[in-house]
């Protein structure tokens, strides 16, 4: 009988109260430190990694086939991965997908992202899920050889996303347009050539999927940067606005943030739909308070509640940040419940068409269960203009 020796682990994982993971390494080489957090949902790795909302994240993927359908470019929601690396059960095998142009690993290591297979992924979790998230240093050498206490060390001393300001790490540096629709067989994305509104959207990190849905809700879309004022903004005389995801704390975003929105609602009474980041920004706008969130929640299968319609969405999610319902003031109300812990996933303002959602309706997880919050605000420009 021959022994087998198990080849040398060339990366590792180490979180900040000592617990340390090895694996094998593929993607970049170097170290990254970041928060961890696990995403459940069981496609969209790619959509995944190049999220914005993600900037300063480790990601762990619960489903153990990443990278089976390799990459394409159509897929990325920014330009590259802003995930800050990947942790997967099994080691990424050749891709199988007639749209794939590249395969996961050399993707990874083109755009400097680092990640490691061979991790027990329930285990980690379960510690996630008990403990936090936790504040990780993530390292791939080829060569095997780690320093244990520097990696933990750095894992310590990373200060953490409460108090980060990331909005302007992502967000674009100058204005644009865009008029890119949603992918549809046979024919893949199309332009938007009939427009009826005119919206400003806030890039605190917006994904490509958003714009597309406004643009397929008949939106001639101009993104600005996140520190732009709202003077800057009502100089594109929008029919609507809309508030973006991101990451990050948006205590800290909402320092620049937040005066312009309260311009927008005392000067204005102009439509306003806000999205994750863009949710909390506008819940801050109105009065309420927002939480760091134990673990977060990140996947494509989280349902939640509708108050006035009592209908139930399979949503896709993606927060660390929740508003506190218990703040929010006279005049604005809860609209959407996660049923998974009871947390804030909607609010609006009772009296005007001012509203937000914690969840991510352009992700397609139901697939189309929350595609009419686009409708909704197309609808809401349309009545102000009549």
């Amino acid at each position: 009988m021959v022994e087998t020796v198990s080849p040398k682990p060339t990366a590792c994982l180490a979180l900040a109260d000592g617990t340390v993971f090895y694996g094998h390494g593929f993607g970049a080489t170097g170290r990254c430190v970041a928060e961890l957090c696990f995403n459940t949902a069981m496609t969209g790795y790619q959509e995944i990694m190049t999220d914005p909302s993600y900037a300063g994240q480790v990601v762990t993927f619960t489903f153990p086939h990443i990278g089976n359908t390799g990459v394409t470019p159509e897929d990325d929601e920014t330009a590259d991965p802003v995930a800050a690396g990947m942790v997967v059960k099994w080691d990424p095998t050749l891709a199988s997908n007639w749209r794939a142009t590249e395969e996961l690993k050399s993707w990874l290591t083109r755009t400097g992202r680092i990640a490691i297979g061979g991790v027990d992924t329930r285990r980690l979790t379960r510690a996630i899920r008990q403990q936090g998230a936790p504040h990780v240093a993530m390292e791939h050498n080829p060569d095997g050889n780690f320093d244990l206490e520097a990696l933990v060390a750095a894992a310590r001393a990373w200060p953490g996303l409460e108090g980060m300001d990331l909005a302007k790490d992502v967000t674009c540096a100058q204005s644009y347009r865009w008029d890119e629709m949603r992918w549809a067989w046979p024919d893949g994305y199309s332009r938007q050539e009939d427009p009826k509104h005119k919206v400003v959207a806030i890039d605190y990190g917006a994904k490509r999927n958003i714009l597309r849905c406004l643009a397929s809700a008949g939106c001639d879309v101009t993104v600005l940067p996140a520190t732009a004022t709202s003077e800057e903004v009502l100089a594109h005389n929008p029919d609507g606005v809309f508030l973006s995801n991101g990451p990050g704390d948006p205590a800290a975003t909402g320092e620049y943030a937040v005066p312009m929105i309260k311009d927008i609602l005392d000067k204005t009474d102009l439509p306003v739909f806000g999205i994750c980041l863009g949710h909390q920004m506008l819940a801050l706008a109105l009065g309420a308070k927002t939480t760091k969130m134990n673990h977060g929640h990140h996947g494509a299968n989280h349902p939640v509640k509708e108050h006035g319609t009592g209908k139930v969405e399979i949503t896709s999610m993606n927060h660390g940040f929740a508003v506190d319902a218990q703040t929010l003031p006279e005049g604005v109300e809860e609209t959407h419940v996660s049923l998974f812990d009871g947390s804030n996933c909607g609010i609006r303002m009772k009296d005007r068409p001012v509203y937000s959602v914690q969840h991510h309706p352009e992700a397609s997880p139901g697939p189309q269960d929350s595609f009419y919050l686009f409708e909704r605000f197309a609808e809401a420009m349309a009545a102000r203009k009549a």
